[in-house]
C-alpha cells in the first residue's frame, strides 16, 4: 500500500544542490503563516514549451530537467527522488563518518559507528574472501534428514533469506488488536512467477542469464564449471516447481483470497512432511495454535516436494539461497557477480554504487531507527511536523466533504467512511518511542556476520510479538526513508522526516507547492484506505465489508475505466501497464490529487492567491504535482516494474490522473483535441 516503488532498487546520486537552486525562484507570493512570505519553487527554465501542457503535461513540466540530468552509470532510475536521496545519504555519511572518530560512542551510535567501520574495511572484505558464511555453509553441508532441513531452513529464515516458503508475525487481518503468524509463498530469486513460467522471449531471456549467474556464483565458491552448470540447473528447476504454484502479481492484490485461517493440526496435514513443531520452536513461535496460511496450494506443491526431491538437490538449493543473499556484503568478486545480474540486467544500470552508499543503505535496512535517530536529532524540524500536521487536517477535511457529496454512495456507506476516514491516524518524521537495540550486538568483527545478527536480531524481535498486544506505536519505515505508506490494518498514514523537504514540502514555499507536492502525496495515502482492497478494512482495521452491496457495485463499476485507461498505456516497447496490478495506486493517485486540490482551495479561500512566474495558483499546484514525480527508469527495469509492480511508471501517473480532472484543464486551457484532453464521459472518477 507504498506510495512510491522508486526506492525498490538500491539508490544513489548527485548533490541535491543540482536541484534546490534550479527549483528556487527568488520571486515570493502572499503571506504565509505569521506573515511570512512564501517562496515559490517552479522554474521554468526546467519546461519544455515545444510540448505544451495540454500534449504531455509531463513532459512539459520535467523534459528540459531530463536532458539536463541524464540517468548516472551507477542507477536504475532518477528524477528528484534521487536527487533528494542522495542528500539525505550524504547527511548519513557524514553522521557515519563523524562516528568514526568518537572511541567513546555507546549504544545506538557505537552500533552505527562499527556497523559502518566493518562495511567500509574493504580490505578485509576481500581477505576474509568467503570465510565469514563458512559457519552457514557447513550447516547446509551436513544435512542429512527431514530434521536437518527444516532446522537449516528456520536458521536461514532468522537470518533474512527466504528459502521453501516466507513467514512472519504481523496483525490480524481480521482481529487487529492481535497479531498472528502468517506463512506465505516464496523460495524463489527472480522477482515475479511469469519470470519462470512465461516463454516469451524477454523471460527466456532472463532465465538463461539466471542460470549463467548461478553458475558463475557456485565457481566463485569453488566448484567446477560441469558442477556448478549442473547446480544452476537443479535450482532452476526447483524454483520453477515452486513457482508454478504460487499466486501471480494480480492475484496477491486479493487480500481476501490470503485469509485462510488454520490450527496446529489443519497445517500439519497441509504438510506432514515438514516439523512444523521443530520450525515453531526454532522461531521462538511454539505458542503459535493458529496460523494464517495465505496460498494453501502453494504449501501443497510444497509438500510435493519434499516428498520427491533428494536431500543432495535440497543442500544446493539451500546453498544458492544463502549465496544470493549473502553476495552483497562479500569480497568484490561476490558482490560484483550479484550486481551484475540484478542491477545490470534486470535493472540496467551500468556500474555498482560506491561501497559507502551501499553501507549506508544496509545500515538503514537492518538498524534504520538506530541510525534514523541521530539523523532526526541534525536535520528534521519541529515546524515542519507542525506545518505537516495541518495540512493533513485540511486534507482530511476535504476528504469529509468528498465523501458526504458522492452521489454514488448511499447515506449508509456514506456514515462508515466517515468514521474510517477520522479514525485515521498519523505519523510524521519519527517514532514517539524509538526501537530498542540494547540487544543487538554489533562488532568489528565482520560486514556480513553484523548483518546477519541484525538481521537475527529483528527476527526474533518480530516473532516475539505473537500472543502480545498490538503496538500501534511501531513504524514501517526508517526517518531516512524518502517514501510514505498507508497501512489499512493500522489504519494510518506515515511520512518519515526524510520526505518532509523539498521538492516535496518547503515549510517556506507557496501554498500550491506544497498542496501540489506532499498534499497529493497525503491524500493519495489517506485514498489507500478507500481503494479496492484498503475498502475492505473498517476503521479499526479489521477486513470487513461494511459497504452495501449496491454501493460496492457503484464503486467497482468507476474503477474498472480506470483499469482500462492504464492498461491502454504502453510503458516500453510495446509492453503495457497492467491496469489491474495497478488498481489501488491509480484510485490513490487519482483520489490525491482530487482531494488536495480542494484542501487548497479550502487553505486559501477568501486570499487572494497572486500569479507567480506568470502562473496563477491553480497552475503552481499541477506544476508541483508533475515536478514530484520527475523520475525516469530505464528501460530495462521498466519491464520488470510493468510485470511486478503496483505503482505505473511516474509519466502516466501524471497524464492519467490530471486527464480525468476537469480543474487541471481549467487551469491550463486544455480543449478538445489536445491528447491530454477526454470527453467528459470517459473520465474517471472514484472520490
Amino acid at each position: 500500500m507504498k506510495l512510491h516503488y522508486r526506492l525498490a532498487s538500491a539508490l544513489g546520486v548527485l548533490s541535491v544542490a543540482l536541484l534546490l537552486p534550479s527549483c528556487q525562484s527568488s520571486r515570493q507570493d502572499a503571506d504565509g503563516d505569521n506573515g511570512v512570505p512564501r517562496r515559490s519553487v517552479v522554474n521554468r527554465g526546467e519546461f519544455d514549451d515545444a510540448v505544451g501542457p495540454g500534449r504531455d503535461f509531463f513532459q512539459y513540466v520535467n523534459g528540459k530537467w531530463f536532458k539536463a540530468h541524464p540517468i548516472p552509470a551507477d542507477q536504475t532510475s532518477w528524477g528528484v527522488d534521487y536527487v533528494l536521496h542522495d542528500r539525505v545519504q550524504n547527511d548519513l555519511k557524514t553522521i557515519a563518518e563523524e562516528l568514526q572518530a568518537d572511541p567513546a560512542a555507546a549504544d545506538d551510535r557505537q552500533k552505527v559507528r562499527d556497523f559502518y567501520a566493518t562495511a567500509m574495511d574493504e580490505g578485509e572484505i576481500q581477505k576474509a574472501g568467503i570465510t565469514p558464511l563458512r559457519p552457514e555453509l557447513d550447516q547446509i553441508a551436513a544435512i542429512k534428514t527431514a530434521e536437518d532441513l527444516v532446522r537449516v531452513v528456520a536458521s536461514m529464515h532468522q537470518g533474512g533469506a527466504g528459502p521453501l516458503f516466507g513467514s512472519n508475525v504481523s496483525q490480524d487481518e481480521k482481529k487487529s488488536d492481535t497479531y498472528a503468524l502468517h506463512l506465505c509463498q516464496g523460495g524463489t530469486v527472480l522477482p515475479e512467477r511469469s519470470y519462470y513460467v512465461d516463454d516469451d522471449e524477454h523471460s527466456t531471456h532472463i532465465r538463461r542469464e539466471y542460470l549463467a549467474h548461478m553458475s558463475r556464483i557456485f565457481r566463485l565458491l569453488g566448484d567446477d564449471q560441469p558442477a556448478a552448470d549442473a547446480r544452476a540447473r537443479t535450482v532452476l528447476a526447483l524454483e520453477t516447481r515452486l513457482a508454478q504454484a504460487q499466486m501471480n502479481s494480480v492475484e496477491l492484490r486479493d487480500v481476501e483470497k490470503q485469509y485462510n485461517r488454520m490450527n496446529r493440526i489443519d497445517l500439519a496435514k497441509l504438510v506432514p512432511s515438514f516439523n512444523w513443531d521443530t520450525y515453531f520452536q526454532l522461531l521462538n513461535v511454539a505458542n503459535a495454535n493458529e496460523m494464517i496460511v495465505a496460498q494453501p496450494a502453494f504449501m501443497k506443491r510444497l509438500e510435493e516436494m519434499l516428498l520427491q526431491v533428494s536431500m543432495e538437490d535440497w543442500r544446493t538449493y539451500l546453498r544458492w539461497h544463502l549465496l544470493c543473499e549473502a553476495a552483497p556484503y562479500l569480497s568484490d568478486p561476490f558482490a560484483d557477480e550479484n550486481f551484475n545480474f540484478f542491477g545490470r540486467l534486470l535493472g540496467g544500470a551500468e556500474k555498482i554504487k560506491p561501497r559507502w552508499k551501499r553501507a549506508i543503505a544496509t545500515i538503514n535496512s537492518d538498524i534504520g531507527e538506530a541510525l534514523g535517530r541521530l539523523y532526526v536529532e541534525k536535520h528534521f524540524s519541529p515546524e515542519a511536523k507542525r506545518r505537516v500536521s495541518l495540512l493533513v487536517d485540511n486534507l482530511l477535511a476535504a476528504y469529509a466533504e468528498r465523501i458526504r457529496t458522492r452521489d454514488w454512495m448511499s447515506p449508509a456507506t456514506k456514515e462508515k467512511a466517515l468514521v474510517k476516514l477520522h479514525a485515521i491516524g498519523r505519523k510524521l518524521g519519527y517514532p514517539d518511542k524509538w526501537r530498542d537495540y540494547s540487544a543487538l550486538k554489533i562488532v568489528r568483527d565482520s560486514y556480513l556476520r553484523n548483518t546477519l545478527r541484525a538481521r537475527q536480531f529483528e527476527s526474533r524481535r518480530q516473532f516475539a510479538r505473537l500472543g502480545g498486544p498490538v503496538d500501534r506505536g511501531e513504524w514501517g519505515m526508517t526517518p531516512p526513508t524518502i517514501n510514505a505508506y498507508y497501512d489499512p490494518a493500522m489504519n494510518e498514514i506515515c511520512f518519515p522526516a526524510a520526505i518532509l523537504q523539498p521538492p516535496y514540502f518547503d515549510a517556506a514555499a507557496d501554498d500550491a507547492l506544497n498542496y501540489g507536492g506532499i498534499g497529493s502525496i497525503i491524500g493519495h495515502e489517506l485514498t489507500h484506505g478507500f481503494d479496492d482492497q484498503g475498502c475492505k478494512f473498517d476503521a479499526a482495521g479489521n477486513m470487513i465489508n461494511w459497504w452495501t452491496d449496491q454501493d460496492k457495485a457503484r464503486f467497482d463499476e468507476r474503477t474498472k475505466l480506470l483499469v482500462k485507461q492504464f492498461s491502454a498505456c504502453v510503458a516500453v516497447e510495446d509492453v503495457h501497464i497492467n491496469g489491474e496490478l495497478t488498481l489501488g495506486e491509480n484510485i490513490a493517485d487519482l483520489g490525491g490529487v482530487a482531494i488536495s486540490f480542494e484542501a487548497f482551495k479550502r487553505a486559501t479561500a477568501g486570499k487572494e492567491v497572486p500569479q507567480i512566474d506568470g502562473f496563477t495558483g491553480a497552475q503552481r499546484f499541477f506544476l508541483s504535482y508533475a515536478i514530484c514525480w520527475r523520475d525516469i527508469d530505464r528501460d530495462e527495469l521498466l519491464k520488470n516494474r510493468v510485470r511486478t509492480d503496483e505503482h505505473a511508471p511516474p509519466h502516466f501517473r501524471v497524464l492519467v490522473p490530471l486527464s480525468n480532472f476537469r480543474p487541471f484543464y481549467d487551469a491550463f486551457g486544455v480543449k478538445p483535441g489536445d491528447p491530454m484532453y477526454r470527453p467528459e464521459p470517459d473520465r474517471a472518477e472514484v472520490w
